[in-house]
């Protein structure tokens, strides 16, 4: 498939390159197999940091080995724990955050995110997001478990006040199969 829409990922990918810049700090709040965390540490750079999270071993692994290769493993900290647990983690000043919802490519589709830990991940994303940050979640409306923490996602986005938050859906709409959504948040107001 080709043209300017054709992947989801690729697509928010677009989005934060937009945003981020060498020095910021960001958030990979589902590392996988490491293509966004390497991706996000390359445009913060060394002067930059990058909390990248996982609830499996495996991911990980995947991530650090690939962030080797890039050679920029050094400005990312690889935390194996929910991103529900992200404010335990102290994160200030967050410039933007990704989560690529669903299961690991490869993986167990048994272990798959969930609407009720990537909500809480949201609560503290949104607590300490800078003015002009922005979040894009990528999620797979495809299966019932995707199309639910979709719902549920977009209902706790759609209360974030108009004030402060600007949030947007993207998706294809003549495509088949319940393709891929973007949610896109990002601060207009406040923040710290």
């Amino acid at each position: 498939m080709s043209g300017y829409f054709h992947n989801a990922v690729a697509y928010s990918h677009k989005i934060l390159h937009s945003v981020i810049s060498p020095g910021d700090f960001v958030i990979d709040a589902t590392c996988g197999n490491g293509q966004d965390t390497v991706f996000l540490a390359q445009l913060t750079g060394r002067q930059g940091k990058v909390m990248a999270f996982d609830i499996q071993a495996e991911a990980i692994e995947k991530t650090r080995q690939l962030l080797l290769k890039h050679q920029c493993l050094e400005q990312v900290i690889l935390i194996e724990d929910s991103h529900a647990n992200l404010g335990a983690y102290k994160p200030e000043k967050i410039k933007a955050a990704m989560f690529n919802l669903g299961y690991l490519p490869g993986g167990d589709h048994n272990i798959i995110t969930s609407s009720n830990d990537t909500i809480a991940a949201l609560k503290t994303i949104m607590d300490n997001l800078v003015l002009g940050g922005v979040v894009t979640i990528v999620g797979y409306p495809g299966y019932d478990a995707g199309q639910q923490e979709l719902n549920e996602i977009s209902k706790y986005l759609s209360g974030l006040t108009q004030k402060n938050f600007e949030i947007i859906n993207i998706k294809a709409i003549n495509q088949r199969n319940n393709p891929p959504q973007i949610l896109v948040c990002s601060r207009i107001n406040g923040g710290i």
